[in-house]
């Protein structure tokens, strides 16, 4: 495999607080990743990195460039779609085409139109007079249109309903992704994702506490739903994290034979987003 994105040590301080905390991963050519972690864990900070729009300390490579001393022919080969709308509210949709494929080389005019002819957005429309769910639409548009190695993109779907989430994904998987393409995706709403994902991230504190493949997660980790004697049995095991629900107790093991377990209770595969607690809890604890 081929790694698009290399960090080796990096680490991003504002005065005494550590946004970024000598992180080391490897992005690889064909997946898409979702870097998951809480509000304030380093998330933003660490893209930013990644597009060139901060420094850090460390080693960083994308695309095999340096993506502060190379970023113009870096960003040749990236689309990023922030939670912040950032397109122009003045500006029509013809208008805004037409600046996209003046300065960027991979644009493809034609397959802008084509996406944009499934959706209700008139062309002769103002960004402002667009709904939230419409400008994530002409974003989307605009960014499935360029011939790009590596798409980031960060909480897209934050503020829309269910619906516009689920074409959202389901636009990005259909008509985006080939195989060859790597997504780089943070959200909180983690199990709408799941399984879109190739690979995981977990970030906590500035952070990297697990960097991990979807397919390897149940070799990893277990979950047990438990109660009575068998509970305090499983607990001698050393679960990573415990929680209760309606009376009963459910245990996550982290590297336990689940031949170990399966006298004890139900035993499944958690969810991402129940591992995600386990790891950040397991981790405070």
């Amino acid at each position: 495999m081929t790694s698009l994105v290399t960090a080796r040590n990096v680490s991003k301080h504002f005065g005494s607080l550590r946004a970024v905390d000598d992180v080391s991963f490897d992005i690889e050519k064909g997946k898409i990743v979702g870097l998951i972690g809480p509000n304030g864990a380093g998330k933003t900070t660490l893209l930013k990195a990644l597009l060139g729009l901060t420094d850090c300390q460390g080693q960083l490579s994308v695309l095999g460039l340096d993506p502060f001393r190379q970023r113009k022919q870096m960003m040749n080969n990236i689309c990023f779609i922030a939670d912040v709308a950032v397109l122009p509210r003045w500006i029509r949709v013809s208008q805004l085409l037409d600046f996209v494929a003046s300065t960027h080389p991979n644009f493809s005019r034609p397959k802008a139109e084509q996406f944009l002819s499934a959706t209700k957005i008139l062309r002769d429309s103002r960004v402002r007079e667009l709904s939230k769910g419409m400008v994530t639409q002409l974003h989307l548009s605009i960014i499935m249109a360029i011939d790009a190695k590596l798409l980031v993109l960060d909480e897209p779907t934050l503020g829309l309903d269910i619906i516009f989430r689920k074409e959202f994904y389901g636009n990005l998987l259909n008509d985006y992704f080939d195989g060859e393409r790597t997504i780089l995706i943070t959200t909180h709403q983690v199990e709408e994702i799941e399984n879109l994902l190739t690979d995981i991230m977990f970030i906590n504190a500035g952070k990297i506490i697990l960097d991990t493949s979807m397919e390897a997660i149940p070799e990893s980790f277990t979950e047990l739903l438990t109660s009575g004697d068998a509970a305090e049995s499983a607990r001698k095991l050393g679960p990573l994290h415990e929680r209760d629900v309606f009376g009963k107790h459910v245990m996550t093991f982290e590297n336990v034979a689940r031949e170990k377990l399966e006298g004890l209770g139900e035993v499944h595969t958690p969810s991402v987003a129940d591992l995600f607690v386990a790891k950040v809890k397991g981790a405070t604890a």
